[in-house]
């Protein structure tokens, strides 16, 4: 299951920087506009310490934690909709992943140039969401206009299609995004089918400086903004995870942590959170090979989960033998489990739950 998180913001705001603490891809990061032209792309392991918790009992050569692919699209300026700043192409970009982690610079520092010349983190992501709502805007005529015709053909559906659209078009019209409308189940497998921006899930995340984790006067309207617009947020330093991901000693890393009042890196938390974000659940793979995190979606039954594995599991799947974390964690085996009762034999219908620890049977 390929997953991508596109980085988003103006020029300046901390995009690279974030990404390349992220990543360690080594992204190029500059003081000036357009530094990253074409997005570089890097996949993140996203901390779970459960994995920790079933390697605790069953050894292993490997332990594989889920991932999320992050992209890394240059900024966006005022015009990008019409084509300012490289901004079709940058759009495009954006189009391509499944969730925008909108990076707002939310610190103070005269030595790095602001393209708005000020720090103003509310008209910054204005300015990001008026381009991005007048893209899709422009998408939708289109989209609209191919609609109309059908319906006035006679076609049935495209004339249910249509008033959708109309629907859709007018909560644009008002400056809203697709996903702040209210749509019930006919209306959000279209909304979605548009591939509209401005429908994708955004975790705004505050680029601070290096005593700014607990919040400031910044990040306190950003939190303030994306609760009415019920998005997520997350303050983290890009200066301060730049330098935590440089160092490759575990204890130095403890004790840098421990001397910036951080439990964790603020990257381990967005990475979380970006997973979240896409409405992601995680189960549970274990053996003498390997332990292994897999990635579904909320409600996934058990067949599409062992399709994550392999086509053929989903096939040709019999059953799936489940048991979770913390009865592991009490009967440290899977043999005791067994004659505990605590391993559970799962058919077709059974939704999986996030943490579940399953073993599939299938026909080849």
């Amino acid at each position: 299951m390929s997953l991508q998180a596109g980085i988003v913001g103006l020029p300046n705001v901390g995009k690279s920087t974030l990404f390349n603490a992220l990543t360690s891809a080594g992204a190029d990061s500059a003081n000036y506009p357009f530094c990253t032209i074409e997005p570089n792309t890097g996949v993140v392991p996203v901390p779970d310490p459960r994995l920790d918790r079933i390697h605790k009992h069953i050894p292993t050569d490997r332990v594989l934690p889920a991932v999320v692919e992050i992209l890394d699209i240059a900024g966006l300026v005022r015009g990008a909709s019409q084509g300012e700043g490289l901004g079709n192409q940058f759009l495009g970009h954006i189009r391509s992943v499944d969730a925008i982690l909108h990076v707002v610079r939310c610190f103070d520092d005269a030595d790095i140039t602001h393209v708005e010349d000020t720090v103003d983190p509310i008209r910054d992501i204005e300015t990001i969401d008026t381009e991005l709502i007048l893209a899709d805007m422009a998408s939708m005529d289109k989209r609209r206009e191919r609609v109309r015709k059908l319906a006035r053909a006679g076609d049935k559906d495209a004339k249910v299609t249509l008033a959708i659209f109309d629907k859709l078009g007018a909560l644009l019209d008002s400056g809203k995004p697709a996903r702040a409308g209210d749509w019930d189940e006919q209306e959000l497998p279209v909304v979605m089918g548009a591939q509209l921006i401005t429908a994708k899930p955004v975790l705004f995340v505050c680029n601070v400086d290096e005593d700014g984790y607990e919040g400031n006067d910044y990040t306190k309207l950003v939190s303030a903004h994306a609760e009415s617009v019920n998005a997520g947020v997350v303050i983290i330093s890009g200066r301060v995870e730049s330098e935590i991901s440089e160092l490759e000693d575990p204890e130095e890393r403890e004790e840098f942590l421990k001397d910036v009042g951080l439990e964790e890196p603020g990257l381990a938390i967005l990475a979380r959170e970006a997973y979240a974000l896409l409405g992601l659940r995680t189960y549970f793979t274990a053996g003498k090979k390997e332990i292994r995190a897999w990635t579904i979606h909320e409600g996934d039954k058990a067949p599409a989960a062992a399709g994550v594995i392999h086509g053929d599991f989903e096939r040709g799947f019999i059953r799936a033998e489940v048991y979770s974390v913390d009865d592991l964690d009490e009967y440290h085996n899977e043999a005791a489990l067994k004659s505990a009762g605590k391993l559970r034999v799962e058919g077709k219908e059974y939704v999986v739950q996030d943490g579940d620890v399953m073993h599939f049977r299938f026909n080849v």
